[in-house]
């Protein structure tokens, strides 16, 4: 089942310390995933390729309301991390509530961390790319699909 993929932060940093025993990679995102697309799936996909195994980062419902604004999220958070973790190419899933995943990535200490093509790496949270830094930490940027977003998704299905 699925929903034994999501897991706690504190499950998520046992096992990117077992995969680093292993010799292992973690890859983190983190995102919203409200409306999920293909802009979001090719994402997901490509930073999955990144390592050896992915863990997304989901925003709760009360941080994707603060990031933005009322009407959103669409679909609740234990739904959108259901549907995240039935990807194939997702293993893991962690629902977080703030509205940067600074606490989450200093739990985690991923080895790879992904963004995607709307960051450069001097433009993420400066508390995050500190984090990141002393987690040794490579970071990616993925390109995005254009015209693929959760909000030109929603600007389609409200034009008459």
């Amino acid at each position: 089942m699925h929903r034994a993929r999501i897991l706690t932060a504190e499950a998520l940093s046992g096992v990117r310390d077992q995969m680093e025993r292993a010799g292992q990679k973690l890859v983190f995102t983190n995102g919203c995933f409200d409306l999920l697309h293909a802009g979001h799936v090719r994402y997901l996909q490509q930073a999955r390729e990144l390592g050896h195994a992915l863990a997304v980062g989901l925003n709760s419902d009360r941080s994707v309301r603060e990031l933005k604004g009322e009407g959103r999220p669409i679909n609740a958070e234990d739904d959108r991390a259901e549907v995240v973790a039935a990807l194939g190419c997702v293993d893991y899933v962690v629902i977080f509530d703030g509205k940067r995943a600074t606490d989450l990535l200093r739990a985690v200490r991923p080895q790879v961390y992904a963004k995607g093509g709307d960051y450069t790496p001097e433009s993420l949270d400066p508390d995050e790319r500190a984090i990141l830094a002393a987690a040794d930490a490579e970071v990616q940027i993925l390109p995005l699909l254009p015209g693929r977003s959760t909000t030109a998704v929603l600007e389609r299905m409200c034009q008459p």
